[in-house]
């Protein structure tokens, strides 16, 4: 809310947005869920949801929340009458229900985020999180990695996809389906060591995915629930 964020990365993201919008189309077609009301809690700039309406029928409503006021600037650009944007805490939205929530990269941002899931557990009938896996070996091994994540892009907790999941049963969440997205391949300014990561990554993970994904990370899980 102060600013910092954007400081630390003016585009908010953006150039990502489009990848993340085709996994959640993806899952969303996968279980053939067909939602009419889409929301996501701390859209930033708004852009995964401008690429989600794009794929989606056109009587498909879109709202997204927002708590950074440089956030919801962005978001006015791509506001429609289909896509609106709220500067709100979504936690203080009574008596609220949609189709679908989308959590994308947000929980690990939040101080308590075990309330916040509590909270909207039960305000859609489904919902897809996106949770950066960034407690894996060579994390552990180089704990600047950690800080500077921390520091950076403001990540207060650390997941593995077992703890990721364990938390979600345990708020009450029934686990429908989750897959690991790979945010390493994204065309980014990587240094020299994230370059060559990219190498056991990808010989690796084809025959073995969740010993690549414990040991190497550069991964997401993308889980949906209800």
């Amino acid at each position: 809310m102060d600013g910092e964020y954007l400081k630390q990365n003016p585009t908010w993201d953006v150039e990502d947005s489009a990848w993340k919008a085709y996994l959640i189309y993806r899952m969303i077609q996968k279980h053939k869920l067909n939602p009419l009301s889409i929301c996501e809690v701390g859209c930033g700039c708004g852009e995964i949801l401008k690429q989600l309406q794009q794929r989606m029928p056109p009587e498909c409503l879109f709202t997204g929340y927002e708590i950074s006021p440089q956030a919801i600037e962005l978001c006015g650009q791509r506001a429609n009458e289909r896509l609106i944007f709220r500067l709100i805490n979504f936690s203080e939205e009574s008596d609220f229900h949609c189709d679908l929530i989308l959590l994308i990269d947000l929980i690990e941002h939040l101080e308590d985020f075990f309330s916040f899931l509590r909270e909207v557990k039960g305000k859609s009938q489904y919902t897809i999180v996106h949770i950066p896996l960034e407690m894996f070996v060579l994390a552990v091994l180089h704990p600047q990695f950690h800080l500077g994540q921390r520091k950076k892009v403001g990540h207060l907790h650390f997941f593995s996809r077992d703890t990721a999941l364990r938390m979600l049963e345990d708020l009450g969440y029934e686990i429908v389906d989750f897959s690991y997205t790979a945010g390493y391949a994204l065309p980014r300014q990587y240094g020299l060591k994230d370059k060559l990561l990219k190498i056991p990554r990808g010989l690796l993970y084809p025959v073995a995915p969740d010993f690549t994904v414990r040991v190497f990370g550069g991964y997401s899980l993308l889980v949906l629930v209800k």
